[in-house]
């Protein structure tokens, strides 16, 4: 039923787990069976949600088991540095993220090697979960003193600031982890990470599944290419892909050559379901495309791939393929590619954009590219996407030379697993059975725990900031009547009728006063040119003295012409006469300008 109607698959995951999970909504609801709860979750959708959080258990903290956090920090992350070198793009991949912690733990890991500006420069962190609402609260990135307790105290000075409910992770540093929905039995994995994080994750799954994602994660890895695993999970059935660096602390290596784009990462037939996963020709040919920043687009016009170079110049994540490409940011920065697109797939012609300029967010200096857009034409003739390419220009210094890879060892921990017999491997899949489910039920006692105490947290709490709101509004919208009643009473003391015009002589003030003269409300005149106005102010006696003064251009010095002494009709047939007087209008930091006019009714001759 959830698949069908809601698009979530739980077939992958333990039996047992599910069963217990769903029989905590069952016990709640005071519901006998699973038909009883079938027809109650058809009457009430919220319902639904409630058992997402239920089966969906996010249970994290940060430096969750500090032991094997320090052994990632002294085994793997300078083998992983010292065979990347200087300068290289680091990807890393937190897979089942939950609400982030794991992911700022690593980030800080890395940043505190790497330091501040390396880590901006080259980390990238994907982390992906199934819960669309944990990946909200990790993009906040706000944690509680409760959260940051595992956070030694210089960390949490160096990585946190503090803000309204608890301390946020570094903003400069947030911008190099993306989160984004993946379900790891159906969607494609992450390509050419380095590092992968799933702690705690494999040991929800049935065996049969475990070996599908066991599969995607070495596709996932580049080589060499680190996998970090939680406490309750072994590897020991998949030698062929991955080789213990310490079994204790569940950090495992890659296996094999790497991956070449004509392997898939699932057996064949199977699909992503809602995921766009693209065409894996298409696909082999992104991941080839080296240094140069490409994007595909299908022939519809979504986005089909992107290859790393262009991940990160335009800070693309999966979450992107197959999203409207004119619904996304680089359809027109650096340049305006739309009009571009529809003209190739007009003329299923190339065409070149050169020497396009552009300044990255936070860039100090300004880029070139030359962009080339290509139409993709089958062998039958026919266009079945766009190319797009963009060729970094831009001089710059070529990076060191890569650091001579260091010789790895294989640690004891192999030794270890050489030196099993046959009766461990015989009992090894019973044992590691009964030891995830026992670490599930202990995460699910965790989660109902912290439940409980979030509860009462946010009930604590709920009438201070219920009460801080009011008083907030209060304040507000007293300000906000004050600087009302100044600007009025300021305008109404200029004169009898006040004007404001810009420099192409559209109304930008009309006072109560003009108002009250021409019978004219400001909806009416606001944005509308003087001269285009149905009123009885003879404009085409007060133009040579307006223009000069909006001609000059915003730079001018501020400056007041000689007034003029005008007969009008006011708004009830009459005549009257008018001292008008100008003044030029400068807006500070603002390329506005315009004029003032001030009105003041003289009495009759």
């Amino acid at each position: 039923m959830l698949k069908e109607t809601r698009g979530f698959d739980f077939t992958g995951y333990k039996r047992t787990t599910l069963m217990r999970r769903i029989g905590r909504r069952l016990e709640a609801l005071k519901l006998r069976d699973y038909e009883e709860y079938r027809d109650y979750l058809e009457l009430e959708p919220e319902e639904f949600g409630l058992l997402f959080d239920s089966l969906l258990i996010n249970v994290t903290s940060f430096f969750r088991d500090a032991a094997a956090w320090q052994t990632l920090r002294e085994a793997v992350v300078p083998a992983l540095l010292s065979t990347k070198g200087p300068g290289k793009a680091i990807r890393v991949w937190s897979a089942g993220c939950a609400t982030g912690e794991e992911a700022y733990s690593l980030a800080m890991v890395l940043a505190g090697d790497l330091g501040m500006d390396e880590f901006r420069e080259r980390v990238k962190i994907y982390a992906t979960d199934l819960d669309e609402k944990a990946l909200q609260v990790a993009r906040t990135a706000v944690y509680t003193d409760r959260h940051l307790g595992e956070v030694p105290e210089a960390m949490r000075q160096t990585y946190f600031e503090p803000v309204e409910g608890g301390f946020a992770f570094r903003r400069d540093l947030r911008r190099q982890l993306i989160f984004g929905r993946n379900d790891l039995t159906r969607d494609a994995p992450i390509s050419r990470v380095d590092l992968l994080l799933a702690r705690n994750t494999l040991m929800y799954f049935n065996t049969e599944t475990q070996l599908n994602i066991v599969r995607k994660f070495h596709f996932a890895l580049g080589n060499p290419g680190y996998l970090f695993l939680g406490k309750a999970e072994m590897l020991l059935n998949h030698g062929d892909k991955f080789e213990p660096v310490d079994l204790r602390m569940r950090l495992f290596r890659k296996v094999g050559p790497p991956i070449t784009g004509s392997r898939v990462p699932w057996p064949e037939g199977e699909t992503s379901g809602d995921s766009y996963t693209g065409d894996p020709a298409l696909q082999s040919a992104a991941l080839a495309s080296g240094p140069v920043a490409q994007l595909v687009l299908d022939r519809v016009g979504n986005l089909a791939l992107v290859n790393s170079r262009a991940e990160v110049l335009f800070n693309l994540t999966p979450r992107d393929i197959g999203r409207p490409f004119q619904d996304l940011e680089v359809s027109y920065r650096p340049a305006e590619l739309r009009s571009v697109i529809e003209q190739v797939v007009a003329d299923l012609r190339a065409t070149e954009l050169q020497d396009i300029t552009w300044r990255r967010p936070n860039a100090a200096e300004t880029s070139s590219f030359d962009i080339s857009v290509i139409p993709l034409i089958s062998a039958g003739g026919d266009l079945i996407g766009i190319g797009i390419n963009f060729h970094d220009v831009t001089r710059y210094s070529r990076l060191r030379d890569e650091l001579e890879q260091a010789n790895r060892e294989l640690e004891h921990a192999y030794e270890e697993l050489q030196s099993l017999n046959e009766e461990l491997e015989t009992t090894n899949e019973e044992l590691q059975s009964t030891n995830e489910e026992l670490e599930t039920t202990n995460e699910e006692l965790q989660s109902t725990n912290e439940e409980l105490e979030t509860m009462n947290e946010e009930l604590q709490s709920t009438n201070d900031e219920l009460q801080q709101i009011n008083e907030v509004l209060n304040t507000r919208s007293a300000e906000l009547d004050r600087a009302n009643d100044f600007i009025s009473s300021v305008v109404r003391s200029l004169g009898d009728a006040v004007i404001v015009v810009d420099s192409g002589l559209r109304v930008l003030v009309w006072s109560p006063g003009a108002e009250d003269l021409w019978g004219l409300r400001p909806d009416e005149t606001v944005g509308r040119q003087l001269t285009a106005l149905d009123i009885g102010l003879p404009v085409e006696e007060l133009l040579p003295r307006l223009r000069p003064l909006v001609e000059t251009g915003p730079d001018a010095g501020a400056g007041r012409m000689d007034g003029a002494v005008v007969n009008a009709v006011n708004r009830r047939g009459r005549t009257t006469r008018l001292d008008v007087a100008f003044s030029r209008l400068r807006a500070e930091n603002s390329p506005l300008h315009g004029v003032i006019m001030v009105m003041n009714q003289l009495p009759q001759e």
